[in-house]
């Protein structure tokens, strides 16, 4: 078995910049680290549990079937401050029939972002 130490998403953006403002300046999400120069320059943030690396560019935007799941302790809050920040939101917060609060939004290439809310009383947070 591989003994995984970190993990990271990796985005390859048509705009890197345009990406890099929104998941940096909009979403608010802190930076880990950031590399290199120019074309090449690169930005991780913080996940929660993982990592979101931006970098390098894609003629292409990502394919439909990425998607990125962001848990928050409170998602009406998250939507406030999206919404403020001018973060368009597809859906607003709904509780799912699976007990989950989610909020759906699209980075700038489309990459659909579901930011889930678990209360405290759901199996993925509690298990009598």
């Amino acid at each position: 078995m591989v003994h995984v130490l970190s993990s990271r998403t990796l985005l390859r953006p048509t705009d890197p910049e345009r990406s890099r403002a929104f998941y940096g300046e909009k979403l608010g999400l802190p930076v880990y680290r950031e590399f290199g120069t120019g074309l090449e320059r690169g930005t991780v943030y913080f996940l929660g549990g993982g990592f979101l690396e931006v970098a390098g560019r894609s003629a292409e935007p990502p394919s439909p079937a990425v998607k990125l799941w962001l848990q928050v302790a409170d998602v009406t809050a998250a939507y406030e401050e999206l919404v403020a920040a001018g973060v368009e939101v597809s859906r607003p917060p709904v509780k799912e029939p699976w007990g989950l609060i989610e909020m759906w939004l699209m980075d700038p290439d489309g990459t659909e972002i579901v930011v889930v809310e678990v209360p405290a009383d759901h199996p993925l947070r509690y298990r009598p």
